[in-house]
């Protein structure tokens, strides 16, 4: 008999136990039933009333109606009619090798098929599908006949010949209602897991239960050795979604577990306290605002300087919509820190940003910022730049303000986390547009505090986060949300350019943005890629998976047939030699140096640029408030929420703001739905969850920041909210009571079973 703990190559044999490791990393019991299956084959009774979609893939069981070699009337050679008959369904399957399968599909032969639905002409078939002989069934025995051999095509004929033992061909999995299938490799297929997962069920003891009994009788869950056997060989649809029902659970409260390990891991480890203190440089900054704080600003600069004051590491999310004031909300926290005599980092993803952010705090700062200068005020702090493309003059400036503690706000991009940057007592890290950083990046700051401690923590998106997202990945962190644009602010109208169907509508964009600059506005132009030697700049987007995600027509679309997209470079030569020669057009780009790049957006801050033609570099932060246009060009190639981010870059003065999405799409396309449900509405978080819908769960929840494919195999993050929300209060009980879960062996494995290693560690350093 086996366990759960037990290692495959004991029960499997060493060959195939090195094979599923190889193909899925998978070395014990757990790691083989933790596969589930993602679908199931059905007999073709369970299709029923609706035809099935073009392009799924489907499996029936019919009997072989009528099978006829007919000449093809295209070209020249003959295909197998074959027309099946299930239940009440008729089904047209064509063959175009008749001769080599005519022998097996003849009349009254009952057969499985496999394979994908087309249509012509309203009506669906199947195309050359895989498909298995079956035993006939009689009615005055349990068993059906035994089959002597395989007698079939394809992957189902290799399910079958895996289904042979030592007493001939066992086809019982095919008399199944549900028929497991499982993801599999080209050297590891699906009916080679199946026979696994068969041979393991077969040897395996009942499986103890991590979950107590009054959680699973408060979720009305299966216990865990029902519904592993019940997700692998189910007996009825009922058997399949009770069996998920659990493992979703599962896998739930497996993120939940490390997310409170996580947040109590926190909670005693020990932190500078940073108090407000009367009569500092936050005080004085405070005096001099020109405006009012709005509400929302005010409860959240309230909850975190709270924990600002407090001994333990403050562990927070601020996010809010475009424009909200994050940053005046940040600069407070940073000055409330200073004042109790630490130091601050503030982490910006790209170097026009880092840029951007020093420009603005020591603009708002002014004298507050020029520590040790002349006419700096008493109070008066210094704000550091650091990037990677500095001069070695003033990098080594910058570095020694870093670690003497001259610098109480150290601004930078990734060049802040290299080992040659010290800091003499960093209280603070603020890390702004959190999810362009990779895990160990963050970690690595969080490591820098005096004496041990480490410093407090806010991270900061205007990317709205739906609260699924927040609760499976940033379960360890308060969150703040600012909902409420500043005074003064004014709406963003966006409108879709349709270039196909409208070519004059692209005309009239760059008269618009003509007319602006005349009334004394600026405008961008925003392209997806630099040049004709790549695809894109900072981010990579690909319309092809997302189309597919949303069921358009981009399924199976290859790279090189998305239509042509026109890049910065040439958007530059046209414009500033064409529609818009008369004006003063700048280029902006990732690939242009540091300090070009800075001067680029210092003469545009300044307006000695009308029309800045840029690449994604301008996504984030970027803080022009005479910019009132964008037009965003190919806007199709871009996701939701990066679309979002861009045009929040634009009526961030006391103008209105104007956002044209042009597109190549034609009307009804899922890209063209994307555009128009942007254009529609301005609410960060509606984009968010349609973003979620939209794209791959593994992309939301940060494979680019992990470096592995998200391994939710089961649980939705649109769908389980309730199952998250549940397994959270579960996870916080067990490990207020367990932190180490030492009481609770089976809870520890089932964490790491549920969650690769890989992911629980990213989970844990997140």
């Amino acid at each position: 008999m086996a366990t759960l703990a037990d290692r495959l190559d004991h029960l499997l044999g060493r060959k195939t136990a090195d094979a599923l490791a190889e193909a899925f990393g998978m070395t014990t019991v757990e790691d083989l039933l933790r596969h589930y299956p993602h679908r199931y084959a059905t007999q073709g009774a369970e299709l029923g009333d609706d035809q099935p979609p073009a392009g799924q893939h489907i499996t029936i069981i019919a009997r072989v109606e009528s099978a006829d070699v007919v000449p093809m009337k295209s070209r020249a050679g003959h295909r197998l009619a074959v027309r099946l008959r299930s239940d009440k369904h008729t089904i047209d399957v064509t063959f175009f090798n008749p001769h080599k399968v005519k022998h097996n599909i003849r009349p009254g032969v009952r057969a499985m098929f496999s394979g994908t639905v087309k249509y012509f002409r309203d009506k669906w078939s199947l195309t050359h599908p895989s498909y298995l002989v079956l035993p006939e069934v009689r009615e005055d025995v349990l068993e059906p006949v035994p089959a002597p051999r395989v007698r079939g095509a394809g992957d189902l004929a290799g399910l079958a010949r895996a289904s042979q033992g030592g007493d001939g061909l066992d086809l019982s999995v095919f008399e199944r209602s549900l028929i497991p299938m499982y993801r599999a490799t080209r050297d590891v297929e699906s009916w080679t897991v199946l026979r696994c997962v068969r041979q393991v069920l077969d040897q395996l003891d009942t499986v103890d239960d991590p979950l107590p009994e009054e959680v699973r009788s408060e979720h009305g869950l299966l216990g865990l050795d029902a519904a592993l056997r019940a997700v692998h060989l189910p007996d009825s649809k009922e058997d399949v979604g009770s069996a998920r029902e659990r493992l979703r659970f599962d896998e739930a409260a497996a993120v939940q577990l490390v997310l409170a390990r996580r947040r109590r891991d926190v909670g005693v480890r020990t932190a500078p306290g940073c108090p407000r203190r009367s009569g500092g440089i936050a005080d004085e900054f405070d005096a001099r605002l020109p405006f009012e704080l709005t509400a929302g600003q005010l409860a959240v600069a309230e909850d975190i300087a709270a924990d600002l004051s407090g001994s333990h590491p403050m562990n927070r999310l601020l996010q809010g919509e475009v424009g909200s004031g994050k940053t005046i909300v940040a600069l407070r926290a940073m000055l409330q820190v200073i004042d109790a005599g630490h130091q601050c980092v503030l982490l910006a993803p790209t170097e026009v940003l880092a840029a951007q952010h020093a420009r603005s705090l020591t603009g708002m700062l002014g004298d507050l910022a020029a520590a040790g200068e002349l006419d700096g005020h008493e109070h008066a702090t210094r704000v550091t730049l650091v990037t990677g493309s500095m001069g070695v003059a003033r990098k080594r400036q910058a570095l020694l303000d870093a670690v003497s503690g001259d610098a109480g706000i150290v601004i930078g991009t990734h060049a802040l986390i290299q080992d040659n940057v010290q800091f003499a007592d960093l209280g603070l890290v603020v890390i702004d547009e959190q999810h362009r950083f990779g895990v160990e990046q963050r970690d690595e700051l969080r490591s820098r505090g005096r004496d041990g401690a480490s410093p407090h923590v806010l991270v900061m998106t205007a990317t709205p986060i739906p609260r699924t997202i927040a609760m499976t990945v940033l379960g360890d962190l308060e969150v703040s949300t600012l909902t409420e644009l500043p005074r003064g602010r004014s709406p963003i109208v966006s409108r879709v350019v349709a270039a196909k169907v409208h070519p004059s509508w692209v005309d009239r964009a760059w008269e618009r943005i003509r007319e602006e600059v005349a009334d004394g506005r600026q405008a961008y132009v925003v392209c997806s890629r630099i040049g004709e030697d790549d695809d894109g700049d900072e981010d990579a987007f690909d319309p092809a998976a997302i189309d597919a995600a949303a069921g358009g027509g981009g399924a199976g679309r290859g790279r090189a047939q998305i239509p042509e997209t026109k890049s910065v470079l040439q958007q530059y030569e046209e414009l500033s030699g064409g529609p818009l020669r008369d004006l003063r057009v700048g280029l902006l780009h990732g690939r242009l140096p540091g300090d070009e790049k800075d001067a680029v957006m210092r003469d545009f801050n300044d307006g000695r640029i009308d029309v800045l033609v840029c690449t994604t570099v301008v996504e984030v932060g970027v803080d022009v408030p005479n910019a009132t246009v964008m037009v965003i060009v190919d806007a199709d190639r871009f996701g939701v929420s990066q679309l979002h981010q861009l045009r929040g870059r634009v009526g961030r003065g006391g103008h209105q703001g104007l956002c044209l999405l042009v597109t190549d799409a034609r009307p009804g396309a899922p890209s063209m739905a994307r555009l128009e449900a942007v254009a529609a509405t301005t609410d960060g978080f509606e984009l968010a969850q349609l973003d979620l819908q939209l794209r791959r769960e593994g992309d939301v929840l940060g494979v680019a920041q992990s470096g592995t494919a998200t391994t939710l195999r089961l649980l939705s993050l649109v769908d389980d909210v309730e199952v998250i929300a549940a397994a959270q209060r579960f996870a916080r009980q067990i490990t207020e009571e367990d932190p180490e879960l030492s009481r609770h062996p089976g809870l520890a494995r089932m964490m790491d079973a549920a969650l690769d290693a890989e992911r629980v560690e990213y989970l844990e350093k997140s």
